[in-house]
């Protein structure tokens, strides 16, 4: 028997790996199947299985075209309802796979129709926990993405905490535990960065799987502190449940070179959005008017999803030369498959063609510390609500990145916003956004937070007031 975890660190996902007597199954595949096909062929075994934990919302699982190509059996748990063939298993039903069998449990909550998958080794010993994104290491699943008429977050919330204690809860302490996702992920709100653990562990260390926790308790500590989802989640779920394009088909018509002038042309024509996948330095140097930065070196996907809310929206990149087909890719496991093409040759064409370009301003954090001394400064902190909550410059305004499109009214256009983040990813995100949209006098700190504490040059404070601030 073997078992692989296969993570995806700009997603923070899991995807697995079982592998028993020339028999496979994949667990919550991403959507780019080809490794998973190469992986089974080079150990001479079939895929017999591909097992869903639920109808994702944060990426487009590979279900589909690793079925089309493997003749592989989809399976769900009970209450999933989607729009294509699939075997929807019973609770507690078993499936062979080799020597080795996979018990369903369903484990409403996250989603209805959530479910887990419990490995029992060749002597019939429970193994291995395959989570999804019921329970998490350090944290369980957000109760709010499901929501209907008839369905509050409470209700979700209500039936996750019956799920731990009465499906998971239960099982020995040494079953491992297999998550959906780790740290970084929009699922939860707590998860660790370590990527497995025993449940034993989870049992003593999870906030969430207290033994003397009342349902009460439970559902207020789940529900609290949760931030809005990125638009783009249901839009996945709908693509998961109803169907979507081969990623072949969506890499080949994205993977379209565009002179400059061509390049151009379609942006002007179709109204497509232009995403620089630069690194945020080289952007700042030099970029093309109205281009968004959301650098590939960091969580590019999720907030390409938080950023632009539809999934249908005309795109166009501009990226370091070689590196088109990542992009491409990370962007069609979210669903962004509407990608017109790419800029050839990069911005180094685009500069080399004498075409218009814009720059943005920087400054050091000791800079910025000396400018405080000259007057007050407007400095937006582009963090989310709990790292600002941690610690922040005293008396400095937190908009958090994914809350900008909504609150950019609030930014006076007439004074010089000086913007951070951590380490300097989001705040030139957040500077292009605000440059697109007319405001001109933007500077960037450099090295964000991080090089501000280093500086001992601020008041630092870790007392932060309620606020009514959300996304709207």
């Amino acid at each position: 028997m073997k078992i692989e975890q296969i993570y995806t660190g700009c997603l923070a996902q899991g995807a697995y790996y079982i592998e028993s007597e020339g028999q496979v199954a994949i667990i919550d595949p991403l959507r780019e199947v080809k490794p998973y096909v190469e992986q089974a062929a080079k150990a001479g075994a079939t895929i017999k299985y591909v097992l869903e934990t639920h109808f994702h919302a944060d990426f487009v699982s590979g279900h589909l075209d690793l079925a089309r190509q493997t003749g592989a059996t989809i399976v769900y748990g009970p209450l999933a309802k989607p729009n294509f063939e699939a075997h929807i298993a019973t609770d507690g039903e078993e499936l062979q796979l080799g020597s080795v069998k996979i018990r369903v449990l369903h484990t409403p909550g996250h989603t209805m129709e959530s479910t887990c998958y419990l490995l029992l080794d060749e002597t019939g010993k429970e193994t291995a926990l395959f989570s999804g994104d019921t329970l998490f290491i350090g944290d369980v699943g957000r109760p709010d993405l499901a929501q209907k008429a008839d369905l509050t977050m409470n209700d979700l919330a209500g039936y996750l905490y019956e799920s731990l204690r009465t499906k998971i809860m239960t099982l020995p302490d040494d079953v491992i535990v297999y998550p959906g996702h780790g740290a970084g992920s929009a699922c939860g709100k707590n998860m660790s960065k370590e990527t497995t653990d025993t449940l034993g562990n989870q049992k003593r260390f999870n906030y969430a799987l207290r033994a003397s926790m009342s349902k009460e308790e439970f559902i207020k500590e789940v529900t609290d502190g949760l931030l809005a989802p990125p638009q783009y989640f249901p839009q996945n779920v709908a693509l998961n449940k109803q169907g979507y394009e081969s990623i072949d088909t969506v890499l080949e018509r994205g993977a379209h070179a565009l002179s400059p002038d061509a390049f151009e042309a379609a942006a002007n024509e179709t109204g497509a959005l232009i995403i620089d996948t630069r690194p945020a330095q080289d952007f700042r140097l030099g970029f093309i008017p109205n281009s968004i930065n959301i650098g590939l070196g960091g969580q590019f996907a999720p907030w390409v999803g938080t950023l632009v809310p539809d999934v249908k929206h005309n795109l166009l990149l501009v990226c370091e030369p070689g590196q088109e087909q990542e992009a491409l890719t990370r962007l069609a496991r979210v669903g962004y498959d509407q990608v017109l093409g790419f800029l050839a040759g990069g911005f180094g064409a685009w500069k080399a063609s004498g075409k218009e370009s814009d720059t943005l301003l920087s400054v050091s954090a000791e800079s910025l510390a000396d400018r405080m001394t000259e007057g007050e400064l407007e400095i937006i902190d582009v963090r989310k609500p709990g790292e600002f909550a941690a610690e922040h410059i005293a008396g400095v305004r937190n908009i958090p990145l994914e809350y900008l499109n909504d609150h950019m009214a609030e930014l006076p256009k007439n004074k010089t916003l000086f913007i951070h983040c951590a380490g300097g990813y989001r705040s030139m995100m957040a500077a292009s956004i605000l440059r697109a949209r007319g405001y001109e006098n933007l500077v960037d700190v450099t090295g964000g937070f991080d090089a501000i504490k280093k500086t001992g040059l601020f008041e630092i404070t870790d007392y932060v007031c309620p606020t009514s601030l959300k996304k709207v």
